[in-house]
């Protein structure tokens, strides 16, 4: 498993620096230059990180399904900016407390690419996300394979302060007591609005569809700007149907680096 993790990551790598050479040598893309992140919440922006500017997202997560609690810290998300509307995702679970136990979590690898830079009318900002998951955690916090997930994420703006966004996508996700491999339907639906200039809120619902079920959860929270480029977050969900987290909060961290 350990060469075939190395084997796919080199292979990943050669691709991304042959991109990153490619829309390297193109116009930088004109997206805004405020802070845009991919948390607290499941849904993703179709907003990029320009070029030569690397982004981290991080935070705390608690869960709770029954009577089990879990602790994941510090979940987090590295956005590297490739140009050409173009970004470099890397990210890591992080270590997780389940009963008694801890351990690494998986990591993850990926790739968003905007497609459409500013909504017009009927047309929203779109963007395309391509990862996988790869299996370095220890056992009982990794799904121990390589799990692929691809998605389409696009956002409306409905005035200037309110604005409208989802994730569609398919993410397939190995299991640790089978061969086979899952897959599933994931969706999001979030409104985030902008209570001043530095305070935003969101609401959200998401969930997946398998064959053997779907679930649901809904989730909502704010973010404070204390700096231009330093956001603070803070959360809380619950789940609404299915194999969901009863509840789950958290608080988080985002900044840009030029």
């Amino acid at each position: 498993m350990c060469n075939i993790v190395v084997g796919v990551c080199r292979v990943v790598r050669t691709l991304l620096l042959s991109l990153a050479v490619h829309l390297g040598s193109g116009v930088a893309s004109a997206q805004p230059s405020e802070l845009a992140t991919d948390r607290p919440g499941q849904s993703n922006s179709p907003t990029v990180v320009l070029r030569g500017m690397v982004q981290v997202e991080a935070g705390y997560l608690f869960s709770r399904a029954g009577d089990v609690d879990r602790h994941d810290v510090p979940s987090a998300l590295v956005r590297v900016g490739l140009g050409g509307r173009t970004e470099l995702r890397i990210g890591h679970t992080g270590i997780s407390w389940l009963e008694e136990r801890h351990g690494k979590g998986d990591s993850e690898l990926g790739v968003k690419v905007n497609l459409i830079e500013r909504g017009d009318g009927w047309l929203p900002e779109l963007a395309i996300l391509s990862g996988m998951s790869l299996p370095t955690g220890d056992d009982r916090f990794s799904s121990n394979g390589i799990d692929p997930s691809l998605a389409v994420s696009f956002a409306y703006e409905l005035s200037p302060r309110l604005s409208l966004g989802s994730n569609i996508g398919l993410a397939w996700e190995s299991s640790s007591e089978e061969s086979t491999r899952d897959a599933a339907i994931v969706y999001t639906l979030a409104l985030s609005g902008e209570l001043t200039d530095r305070v935003g809120t969101f609401l959200e619902l998401f969930g997946d569809r398998q064959i053997t079920g779907a679930s649901a959860s809904m989730d909502g929270g704010l973010t404070f700007l204390l700096r231009d480029l330093v956001q603070l977050d803070v959360y809380v969900g619950r789940g609404l149907r299915g194999p969901a987290d009863d509840l789950f909060l958290g608080m988080g961290l985002s900044f840009r680096v030029p």
